[in-house]
């Protein structure tokens, strides 16, 4: 499970991952909604996403673990076909620690493994 996680996040091919805050705010029960745009590596699988745990890094040098506990869906239903031809998604995450709160302008990485 684990190695087909890392396949599908694009650790067989040599890049890494990369998305770009594009807009975050507050969920309404808890956690935090952030837009995503691809910015660089392959476009992963919507599964691979979700209950993954992530590095938010900031502009300034923060850097903060997240997981996807979600998929916001007031953009549209969320699909692998979506993601490829948009290079965007909308995820409901956790903040699993305190660098946070995750803003506009990071980046997020999906950690292998």
């Amino acid at each position: 499970m684990i190695e087909e996680t890392s396949n599908a996040l694009g650790a067989t091919n040599g890049r890494r991952v990369v998305f770009r805050v594009l807009d975050a705010m507050d969920a309404p029960h808890s956690g935090r909604i952030l837009r995503l745009r691809l910015q660089s590596g392959e476009a992963p699988t919507i599964k691979s996403l979700k209950n993954h745990e992530m590095l938010a890094s900031g502009p300034q040098g923060q850097a903060c673990k997240i997981r996807a506990i979600g998929f916001a869906v007031f953009g549209g239903k969320p699909s692998n076909n979506r993601l490829l031809r948009t290079g965007r998604v909308d995820l409901h995450i956790e903040e699993l620690d305190d660098g946070g709160p995750v803003g506009l302008q990071w980046e997020v990485s999906p950690t292998l493994g």
